[in-house]
């Protein structure tokens, strides 16, 4: 059974992106096989209280495991969406801390199954979390991200899209 990155605690709310439907096909730019920028994301409905949110990107379906393709936390309560391109580096100004995806770089890493797998599904799990920070330093990986949320998550937020190459 692959490791679930989608802590599935408090209250549920809505996660969407303008460039697919839940279930559907991820369109070729946000994946490796195009310009492999991530794509919008917007919300509603986060649980009162919420300081901040983080979001794990992953792919169950992998041939080794559970794959990693974003981890960004520390996102501003504020904030209602991320937009599309959000730049793989660290930090960015107004929208977060990125960790590492395993594809061993900071930042978004787009579906890239491997060729003739048939379509892996691809989870965008978003966290209402109750502090404004988490704490963490340096090169954060999913897992450490999972530890820092623990007793600290409000609500949560999924949004599946498929991909095949």
């Amino acid at each position: 059974m692959p490791k679930d990155y989608a802590v599935m605690e408090g209250q549920r709310f809505e996660l969407a992106s303008p460039a697919f439907q839940d279930g559907g096909t991820i369109p070729r730019d946000y994946t490796c096989d195009g310009s492999d920028r991530s794509p919008r994301l917007e919300w509603r409905g986060a649980p009162a209280g919420t300081r901040s949110y983080a979001l794990i990107m992953y792919d169950p379906d992998a041939p080794a495991g559970t794959f990693i393709h974003w981890v960004i936390y520390d996102i501003p309560a504020s904030l209602t969406s991320l937009p599309e391109g959000v730049p793989k580096q660290a930090e960015v100004r107004g929208v977060g801390l990125q960790g590492v995806n395993d594809f061993g770089e900071v930042g978004y890493g787009g579906p890239c199954p491997p060729r003739r797998h048939g379509p892996h599904r691809y989870y965008f799990a978003l966290h209402a979390l109750s502090v404004d920070s988490l704490g963490l330093k340096g090169r954060v990986t999913a897992d450490g991200l999972l530890s820092a949320m623990r007793g600290k998550v409000l609500g949560y937020a999924i949004l599946m899209g498929r991909y095949s190459r």
